[in-house]
């Protein structure tokens, strides 16, 4: 895509007028790599969505736990009730509920990539459980609200922090990057393998690539870093079984410095509520990843 004389306006105040940049699904991961929940609307918090990686499974070392190495995290499907977030092994058919607010008083420094960051035990309970269902041993912590983890600063204000997220408080996605991504396979994918926080209907293939500022409901959102992809992409979140798409094909067409980028991390100013069905409004867009979009 080129842009000559004022064209990189035009292409903006295309993008605002005639695309209507839709938000079409939310999601949070309350436990960190465990079942997502969809939301027909959901609360910006000072760390990302309401209850968004709140919660982390964490092995002896303190070390997080992810479906990279335990592909049966997929299985484990949650729910919000009034009481916490509902966890269900959909296999061995048990459940068990996560309160909201978490009593014990034991806390300790955890480990999420380079990043340490205090954590809450849940509860002896919860520890048992979670160890019966994934059959390893683990640990459930919380993230209380006076644990402050910030995310990169090369890329974000010194003041953006994140939950237990591996590195961002967002993930966006464009639905035509997924249906794009899907007429290159032969087996159609959801978008539950790249687990997005907001996916936005609209626009072309990999429009987020390029998208700086942007706001939804009044909230003011900046790209910050296109998310480079693992193999927790290429788990069934079904059956917990592991393949080679959608990497294999990615990595044709979206490698960039030998990382296959797939959706755009995000960094955000201000709190409130944003829903299915808000406008995406297009104030700034990075031209730098252009090479990216419409491949």
């Amino acid at each position: 895509m080129e842009f000559v004389g004022h064209s990189k306006t035009n292409y903006l105040y295309r993008l605002n007028i005639f695309s209507m940049l839709q938000v079409s699904q939310l999601y949070i991961y309350p436990v960190k790599s465990l079942g997502g929940i969809a939301l027909d609307k959901a609360l910006v918090t000072d760390r990302g969505f309401q209850y968004d990686r709140r919660w982390m499974l964490v092995d002896h070392n303190k070390l997080f736990i992810s479906q990279r190495e335990v592909h049966q995290m997929a299985l484990m499907k949650l729910a919000l009730t009034d009481e916490g977030v509902s966890v269900t092994h959909s296999v061995k058919q048990s459940t068990y509920t996560i309160p909201f607010h978490t009593k014990k008083n034991e806390f300790a420094e955890v480990k999420i990539w380079d990043d340490s960051c205090t954590g809450q035990f849940v509860s002896d309970e919860a520890d048992k459980w979670f160890t019966s269902m994934l059959e390893i041993p683990c640990r459930l912590v919380y993230m209380p609200d006076e644990t402050h983890r910030v995310t990169d600063q090369r890329y974000t204000s010194k003041d953006s922090i994140t939950s237990f997220s591996d590195a961002y408080p967002f993930l966006l996605i464009g639905q035509s990057s997924l249906d794009d991504l899907n007429s290159r396979l032969t087996e159609y994918l959801p978008m539950n393998r790249f687990r997005p926080n907001i996916v936005f209907t609209g626009g072309e293939p990999y429009e987020e690539d390029m998208m700086h500022t942007f706001t939804i409901g009044g909230i003011i959102f900046n790209g910050v870093k296109l998310c480079a992809r693992c193999v927790m992409t290429t788990i069934d979140q079904e059956s917990g079984a592991a393949g080679k798409e959608p990497l294999k094909t990615l990595a044709g067409y979206r490698l960039k410095d030998k990382k296959i980028m797939f959706g755009q991390n995000l960094a955000y100013k201000g709190l409130g509520e944003i829903k299915v069905g808000d406008e995406l409004l297009i104030s700034e867009l990075n031209y730098e990843d252009r090479f990216l979009v419409g491949l």
